[in-house]
């Protein structure tokens, strides 16, 4: 069976009786047994996979399928399918399963979508290299001595690999958009409260933001399409009105592009992305796009800033993990301080627990406007000068990474190092706005180089149909 490349290609093959969604999730099931030693799945559905492939198949048959007819996606574990385990990839949610279905679970499979089964990440979606699982790390399929990237990078592997078409990752920090780009497919951050994070085990409140990982710009809109829109169960979603993403609309107009002068001349930035971004400016001019450099004077802190917010909502989000509520209790424990104290010592990873750590510092009394306060005013000093640049420019381009997948083990010794991998797309969580990953280039040692847009909030058709564009006219 060839390796569909959009749900589109899929319904026409559908259409000709050439293929089946049973015989589809068949060839995905044997592609998941062939590629074991990726470590992407914890949990294959295989019984759950047939039985709606059966059912799609009806509803084709009489004229009654869904939207998402014959898509197979992937579940990040930190996202809840009822009935299923959901750990966030740690040992302290062992064995726990889930009562209800996430609220974009549920509006994908009323559009006929079929769940293969459940994806590794980083432990509660802390990390940037999918090393932190408490199942052991996930390869990248395009080099397996190299990361996948975190903390979606299960996800990126999966649709890497053809393990499913497209898969459902979270957005902290970068956590969709740094792995598409490690493993060459493109990664959607919506806007913050664009989607429903009901049924998303909370790492930061108020950055994380549910989205889409595919092989196409056409598969992410559809999918956002589906997945967008007001939810009674989430109180911070949007009521603004949800867009068609899906339909074709002209992303050939000229456009106003900034490019930050910081993030281009950054020394961290590898030589070989930052000339694949300078040529690609070039080649955007030459198109009659209006293409400017902007100073954007907040680097050296962006960074900073991001962690102190995130392990602080962390520290918070993570306290219902005590060992006595539900998931892992320690054997060890002899009376109810020792329940909490080895419960969460030994069922935490080790970034998880220096996150809780740091972010306890950082709310405590003597430090919290050192810290928190602080970094709550540069986090709104960002967001005002990224809305200041959108009053001028349709779109902000920037690298995805600033370099490409690095290799397995060699960033564990150093987190402030690792945390650095995370510098051009916490932008786009610190400010709220929508961002995607395009794989446009291949590095000379063919590992995939991503390009980043972020345009305003709420603009994912104009983000969308522009980046079609730019995949159609300028991808090498």
């Amino acid at each position: 069976m060839k390796n569909f490349t959009s749900l589109s290609e899929i319904k026409e093959s559908l259409s000709a009786g050439s293929l089946n969604c049973q015989s589809l999730v068949d060839y995905y099931l044997a592609r998941i047994e062939k590629n074991k030693d990726l470590n992407i799945f914890l949990e294959v559905f295989t019984d759950l996979a047939k039985e709606q492939a059966l059912k799609v198949d009806a509803k084709i048959a009489d004229g009654t399928a869904g939207k998402l007819a014959g898509m197979v996606i992937g579940l990040k574990d930190n996202i809840c399918l009822e009935g299923h385990k959901v750990s966030a990839s740690s040992k302290i949610l062992e064995g726990f399963v889930s009562l209800y279905s996430a609220t974009v679970v549920e509006r994908l499979l009323a559009e006929d979508a079929i769940f293969i089964g459940r994806i590794n990440c980083d432990e509660f979606a802390m990390g940037s290299s999918n090393e932190n699982s408490a199942y052991g790390p996930v390869k990248n399929p395009r080099n397996t001595n190299r990361v996948p990237g975190g903390s979606s990078g299960g996800s990126a592997a999966a649709v890497a690999a053809d393990l499913c078409l497209v898969a459902l990752g979270s957005d902290t920090g970068g956590s969709i958009r740094q792995p598409a780009a490690f493993c060459g497919i493109v990664g959607l951050k919506p806007t913050y409260a664009r989607v429903s994070r009901h049924g998303l085990i909370a790492y930061a409140s108020s950055f994380d933001q549910i989205g889409p990982l595919s092989k196409s710009v056409e598969d992410s809109a559809l999918v956002l399409e589906i997945i967008a829109g007001n939810d009674d169960f989430d109180s911070t979603c949007s009521s603004v009105a949800v867009d068609t993403y899906s339909e074709k609309s002209n992303g050939e107009g000229k456009k106003k592009i900034a490019y930050l002068k910081e993030y281009i001349e950054s020394p961290g930035l590898q030589p070989e992305i930052k000339a694949n971004i300078l040529a690609l400016i070039d080649k955007l001019r030459a198109e009659g796009h209006t293409v400017e450099e902007v100073i954007f004077p907040y680097l050296d802190v962006i960074v900073p800033a991001y962690y102190v917010l995130t392990t602080a909502e962390a520290s918070s989000n993570l306290a219902r993990f005590d060992g006595v509520h539900f998931g892992y209790r320690s054997p060890n424990a002899h009376d109810l301080e020792s329940t909490y104290k080895l419960s969460r010592s030994e069922g935490f990873g080790e970034e998880v627990k220096r996150r809780i750590m740091l972010g306890t510092f950082v709310l405590s009394s003597g430090y919290y406007d050192a810290y928190f306060t602080k970094a709550q005013k540069v986090r709104r000093l960002i967001q005002d000068k990224t809305l200041a640049i959108f009053d001028d420019f349709d779109f902000i381009l920037m690298p995805t990474t600033p370099s490409t997948a690095f290799e397995l083990g060699v960033k564990n010794e150093d987190p402030t190092v690792a945390y650095l991998e995370d510098i051009y797309t916490v932008h786009a969580n610190l400010a709220g706005v929508p961002a995607i990953s395009l794989p446009m280039w291949e590095s000379k040692e063919k590992m995939p180089i991503g390009l980043q847009l972020m345009a305003p909030s709420f603009k994912e058709k104009d983000l969308l149909s522009f980046s079609e564009h730019l995949m159609q006219n300028f991808k090498d």
